[in-house]
């Protein structure tokens, strides 16, 4: 059964970090890219934004422009996990992060509408 679940959301000030997990089941990291998107306050599930995909398939990542340099995504394939590392974290961070395998062999493809499976999210809070 295929299923992702994420942690590490929580409540943080402008310029902290957290680590966001997705831990992967039913399925090994090389069989699907796989992405973090976020889904700004006040946003519908269908306007969820892409942030960060790896491929483990082609060893390729993806970042969106407001996030790069800021952000590390990275697999632990011991433990069927990928993180998403967020520092410096920004009031426009927020919102509820979720991961998503996607159907594509390149996390250049990192597209809502590539997904085949979607975890349950977690939330981001940025406030000072």
């Amino acid at each position: 059964q295929v299923q992702l679940v994420e942690s590490g959301g929580g409540l943080v000030h402008p310029g902290g970090s957290l680590r966001l997990s997705c831990v992967v089941s039913g399925f090994p990291l090389d069989y699907y890219t796989i992405g973090w998107f976020r889904r700004a306050p006040g946003k519908e599930l269908e306007e969820r934004e892409a942030v960060s995909c790896i491929s483990e398939n082609d060893k390729t990542t993806y970042y969106v422009d407001s996030v790069r340099d800021r952000f590390i995504i990275s697999p632990d394939d011991a433990k069927n996990t990928v993180y998403l590392q967020m520092n410096n974290l920004k009031s426009e961070d927020a919102g509820v992060y979720y991961c998503a395998g996607l159907r594509t062999v390149t996390a250049a493809e990192c597209r809502p509408r590539s997904a085949a499976a979607w975890g349950p999210g977690t939330q981001v809070t940025v406030d000072s």
